[in-house]
C-alpha cells in the first residue's frame, strides 16, 4: 500500500514538472523575464513539494526510511525538477546566460536584482549543478573581462589609480560572494581577479610606479601596493627587489657627487629616516625589506671609497664643537645614535678613526668641545660597535687631558706658593703657563 501511494505521488510530481518546462521554450523571450519566470517556477515547485511532504509525512518517515534506495519526498522533488527542467539544454543555457548577463551588468556599474540572482544560484546549488552548469562559464567570463580591463587600464591610469581600481574590484567580488555567489567559488574567483589585475601586470606596476611613490613619500599608496602585491605569489619579493634598486640608485647620487660632500651626511640621515618610516608604516617592518634596506645602504655608501667615512667624522665634529646651538643634549644624543646607524654601513672605519682622532684632538686642545658627556657618549657608542681596540687611543686622549689639567693645577699652586715668598720687586717676573699634552 505504501509503495503504491509513493509511486502515484512520484508520477504526479513527474507529470506536473514535465508540463512546466513548456513555458521556458518560447522563441523570443527577454532574458530578465525568463529569469523571473524561472525563479517563480522554482519557488512554487519548492512550496508544493514542502506541502506534499507535510501531507505525506508518515509515508516519508516510514516507507522511505525503511527503503534506502527510495528518495525522500523533498529529494524526489529536487531530482524531478533537475531532470525535466534544468538539464534541458536550452533551459539551462538560457538560465546561466541570464545570470551571467546580470553579473556583467553589475560589474559595469548597473543596479541589478541581487535577490533574484541569489535565489537562482541557490537553486543551481540545491540541484547540484552549480559547478558544472554555471561556475566554469562564470570564471571564464570573469577572466576574459578582467584580462581586457587590466590590459587597458595599466596603460591609461597612473599606478596609484590602477591600484585603487584593483582594490575596488576585489572588494566588489567579495561583496558578490557575500550576497549571492556560492562560497565554493571564492578561491577561484578572487585568484582570477588577482591574476588578471595584479600578477599579469606586476612588472609594469613596479617599473612605472614604485620609484615615484618612494621619491614623493606617498605612504598610503605604498601601503596599498604592499598589501595588494602580497596577494600575488612573488609580489612582495619583486617589490623588495625593486625597492633595493631604488635605494642604491638614489643613494649613489648622494654619495658619488662631490658637489654634495658638504650635505652628504645630513642627506643620508634624512634618506634613512624616510625609508625607515616607509618600512614601518607601509611594509609592516617586514624582515626581508629591513635586511634588503641595510644591504642596499652598505652597497651604495661604499661605492666612493673613504669619502663617506671622512664626511661622517667631520659631521660628528661639527655637532660636538662648542657653539653648536642646533640641538639640546638630548637631541644631540638621538642624532649620534642615527649617525651610528650610517657608520655601521661604511667599510673604511680606519679612515673614520683617523679623521675623528684628529678632530677630537683639536676640540680637546683648544677647549672647543661642546660637552664632555656627549664626547664620552660618542666614544662609548664607537666602543660598543667596533671594540675596545678601536677607541683605546681616543680614550687615552681624555686621560692625557685630565693628567695635563692636574699638572697645570699643581704648577699654578706651586707658582702661587713661590710668589708668596718673593719680595715685591720680583713680582713682575711671575710666570703664567698652561700646557696640554696629547699622546
Amino acid at each position: 500500500m505504501a509503495e503504491q501511494v509513493y509511486c502515484q505521488l512520484k508520477d504526479l510530481v513527474e507529470n506536473h514538472t514535465k508540463n512546466m518546462v513548456q513555458q521556458f521554450l518560447g522563441e523570443s523571450m527577454d532574458k530578465l523575464i525568463f529569469m523571473k519566470k524561472m525563479n517563480e517556477a522554482w519557488s512554487g515547485h519548492c512550496q508544493q513539494i514542502i506541502m506534499c511532504r507535510s501531507i505525506f509525512l508518515f509515508l516519508d518517515r516510514t516507507y522511505v526510511l525503511q527503503h534506502p534506495g527510495v528518495l525522500s519526498i523533498w529529494d524526489l522533488g529536487l531530482d524531478t525538477f533537475r531532470r525535466h527542467i534544468l538539464t534541458h539544454q536550452l533551459v539551462q543555457t538560457r538560465t546561466v546566460e541570464g545570470i551571467l548577463m546580470l553579473i556583467e551588468q553589475e560589474r559595469h556599474g548597473d543596479m541589478v536584482d541581487r535577490s533574484l540572482l541569489k535565489s537562482l544560484l541557490r537553486m543551481l546549488a540545491d540541484l547540484q549543478i552549480y559547478q558544472d552548469a554555471f561556475e566554469k562559464k562564470f570564471l571564464a567570463a570573469t577572466e576574459k573581462l578582467y584580462a581586457a580591463e587590466g590590459q587597458k587600464l595599466i596603460n591609461d591610469l597612473p599606478v596609484p589609480g590602477y591600484l585603487a581600481h584593483a582594490e575596488k574590484r576585489l572588494r566588489e567580488e567579495n561583496e558578490r560572494l557575500l550576497h549571492y555567489l556560492d562560497q565554493s567559488s571564492k578561491w577561484q574567483l578572487i585568484h582570477t581577479v588577482e591574476k588578471q589585475l595584479l600578477a599579469q601586470h606586476l612588472s609594469s606596476i613596479l617599473s612605472k610606479g614604485l620609484d615615484l611613490l618612494l621619491e614623493e613619500n606617498r605612504t598610503e599608496d605604498l601601503q596599498l601596493m604592499y598589501n595588494l602585491l602580497g596577494r600575488v605569489k612573488t609580489g612582495q619579493q619583486e617589490l623588495c627587489s625593486k625597492m633595493a634598486e631604488y635605494v642604491k640608485k638614489r643613494g649613489k647620487v648622494i654619495v658619488i657627487n662631490p658637489e654634495k660632500d658638504k650635505t652628504m651626511v645630513q642627506e643620508l640621515l634624512d634618506f634613512k629616516e624616510k625609508l625607515d618610516k616607509i618600512l614601518r608604516q607601509c611594509f609592516r617592518n617586514n624582515d626581508k625589506f629591513v635586511t634588503s634596506l641595510k644591504d642596499s645602504f652598505e652597497s651604495f655608501i661604499n661605492q666612493r671609497q673613504n669619502k663617506p667615512a671622512e664626511m661622517i667624522a667631520k659631521f660628528v665634529d661639527s655637532k660636538l664643537r662648542a657653539g653648536n646651538k642646533e640641538a639640546s643634549e638630548e637631541e644631540l644624543e638621538k642624532l649620534l645614535d642615527k649617525i651610528m646607524v650610517i657608520f655601521r654601513f661604511i667599510h673604511g672605519k680606519d679612515v673614520f678613526e683617523a679623521f675623528y682622532k684628529k678632530d677630537l684632538a683639536k676640540r680637546l686642545l683648544v677647549g672647543k668641545s661642546a660637552s664632555v658627556d656627549s664626547e664620552k657618549s660618542m666614544l662609548s657608542k664607537l666602543k660598543a660597535e667596533c671594540g675596545a681596540g678601536f677607541t683605546s687611543k681616543l680614550e687615552g686622549m681624555f686621560k692625557d687631558m685630565e693628567l695635563s689639567r692636574d699638572i697645570n693645577v699643581a704648577f699654578k699652586q706651586h707658582m702661587a706658593h713661590l710668589a708668596d715668598n718673593e719680595s715685591q720687586n720680583t713680582i713682575g717676573d711671575k710666570i703664567d703657563l698652561t700646557v696640554n699634552v696629547l699622546s
